[in-house]
């Protein structure tokens, strides 16, 4: 667990320095997205990864990690969004944000390490193909509980299910990064 946790702490280093970079150049600027619209944006990378693993190749010189990459900073956005509501204005600043970001990925992070230990890492026996599979799944079901006013009837809610595609782009990440680490 140990090779464990320092390869999520990797792969959540890297997800962190590109928000932060990104954060310098443009602000809070995804403070004006409605959590509908955060939604499509982890739709539109999932698609991109599960498109180039179909093709298997990208006419854009880019791969699927930084989508991956993509999907575990919006996945954060949406977090942060589910929190404090959306805003008509950039109302946080870069200190703010990432004292947000960080406690959304430490929330997630546990309850990663938590599963983690009940499935016992199964997760590196599965494909990355079926990680992204999970993670539109999951978007669909975020889709169908926010067309459902954020409420369920025995199922977790749009926090959990984007703490879900957060945690399966770290899985795939860490198989890109760590590929020896494959079971």
């Amino acid at each position: 667990m140990a090779d464990t946790k320092a390869q999520f702490e990797k792969v959540i280093e890297i997800c962190r320095t590109l928000f932060a970079k990104k954060l310098k150049d443009y602000g809070a600027s995804w403070r004006i997205l409605r959590p509908q619209s955060v939604t499509d944006q982890i739709l539109i990378k999932a698609k991109r990864i599960r498109s180039i693993e179909e093709k298997g190749v990208s006419l854009i010189d880019e791969g699927i990690a930084p989508e991956f990459v993509g999907i575990v900073n919006y996945g954060i956005i949406g977090l942060i969004q589910l929190e404090l509501g959306f805003s008509d204005s950039v109302d946080l600043d870069e200190d703010q944000v990432l004292a947000l970001y960080d406690k959304h990925m430490a929330q997630t992070k546990e309850l990663m390490y938590a599963k983690n230990h009940d499935y016992d890492e199964a997760w590196r026996a599965m494909r990355i193909s079926s990680y992204t599979d999970l993670i539109l799944t999951k978007i669909y079901r975020t889709k169908q509980i926010e067309e459902n006013k954020g409420q369920t009837i025995v199922s977790e809610g749009i926090d959990a299910n984007y703490m879900d595609m957060i945690n399966y782009s770290l899985f795939g990440l860490i198989k890109l990064e760590f590929p020896e680490s494959e079971n």
